[in-house]
């Protein structure tokens, strides 16, 4: 079956997926009887472009590495991300907006506009899934639709498909894990005796963390992701506010001297458990010990530890590979498992 793919967002994550998506083509097709088009892409920087037959996607690559609009691919005018999911006769939507943790909007509206005109949709945004998820993944079961977003939390990690379908009918009592890279970086490297602030200019350094750090030191990335997790495994909305999470800006590197001292280290614990008729949430700055298996998540590696009623501690861990820190090729690997268990 053939498939035309609308890619909104353009940035790392969606171009790092379009090569993979075009390297993995002939197995798509020998395995699965697959193939696909780009049929529209939405940039925030470099314009849209729609074409119903088929865009150039190396040039569409070519021409956003190198700063140029895209536009002169287009075979309609389209002005707005909205115009490129309505013109682009697509089957199948990448929504890759930049995250909005306070409404999830625009990307609840791209995702709603592509399930109404018969869409599947995955994507790697946090914001529609806490702030939309019900009602959208309820318009998608109304179309004969699918809505998944695999890479929301842990990139390539199959957090949500592991409950999904790894556990039928197991009750998920709490989970806990590192879910930010740039803290767990900057909390590795003053153990090894940097300072808070060289440590986080070497995770800006690396691209890890933005030129404005906020969300990532004061949890608030951590705490979308909980408030992801709560609002899709228990059913239960939640907001990143509802979190209320704690940073590591007050933790110091005497405390991470006497820790290691302890034989401990300082981690950004996620958390949550539901208990009887309440759910206790949580980001904020833990020790813990060689006992956690989160004592041994160093540098960019992230991970989570589900507890369930009949499998007592079950861990996915995405560890640093030497030489990278994790990111876009991950993400886009998230997305790509979305596709293909969608359309095999």
């Amino acid at each position: 079956m053939h498939y035309n793919l609308a890619l909104i967002g353009f940035g790392n994550v969606a171009r790092s997926l379009a090569r993979l998506l075009v390297r993995k083509q002939d197995v798509l097709k020998s395995k699965h009887n697959v193939t696909f088009s780009f049929t529209g892409i939405s940039t925030g920087r470099h314009g849209h472009a729609v074409n119903p037959n088929g865009l150039d996607i190396q040039k569409a690559l070519e021409l956003a590495e190198s700063g140029k609009d895209i536009f002169p691919l287009s075979s309609l005018e389209v002005k707005t991300s909205l115009d490129v999911i309505k013109h682009s006769q697509a089957s199948f939507m990448f929504e890759n907006s930049p995250v909005n943790t306070q409404t999830g909007q625009p990307a609840i509206d791209h995702i709603r506009t592509a399930l109404e005109l018969g869409m599947h949709v995955s994507t790697a945004n946090k914001g529609p899934v806490v702030h939309g998820y019900r009602e959208l993944m309820d318009l998608a079961k109304s179309k004969g639709k699918i809505f998944r977003h695999e890479s929301a939390v842990l990139g390539g990690a199959p957090v949500f498909s592991v409950m999904r379908e790894a556990f039928p009918l197991a009750e998920l009592e709490s989970f806990q894990g590192i879910f930010n890279a740039t803290t767990n970086v900057i909390l590795s490297r003053m153990e090894s005796g940097e300072t808070y602030e060289d440590a986080l200019k070497y995770a800006q350094k690396i691209g890890l963390a933005e030129t404005d750090p906020t969300n990532d030191v004061d949890g608030w990335d951590a705490a979308i992701k909980v408030a992801a997790l709560v609002t899709v495994l228990w059913d239960t909305p939640m907001t990143p506010q509802q979190v209320n999470p704690t940073g590591i800006r007050g933790i110091t590197r005497e405390m991470i001297a006497n820790a290691k001292a302890e034989g401990k280290r300082y981690k950004l614990v996620c958390s949550a458990e539901k208990g009887n008729g309440d759910m206790k949430v949580g980001v904020a700055p833990q020790l813990v010990d060689s006992t956690s298996p989160l004592y041994g998540m160093m540098n960019s590696s992230t991970g989570i530890t589900f507890r369930t009623d009949v499998i007592i501690d079950y861990s996915i861990v995405l560890s640093e590979k030497p030489g990278m820190t994790g990111g876009p090729v991950e993400t886009a690997y998230g997305l790509f498992a979305d596709f293909v268990n969608i359309v095999k």
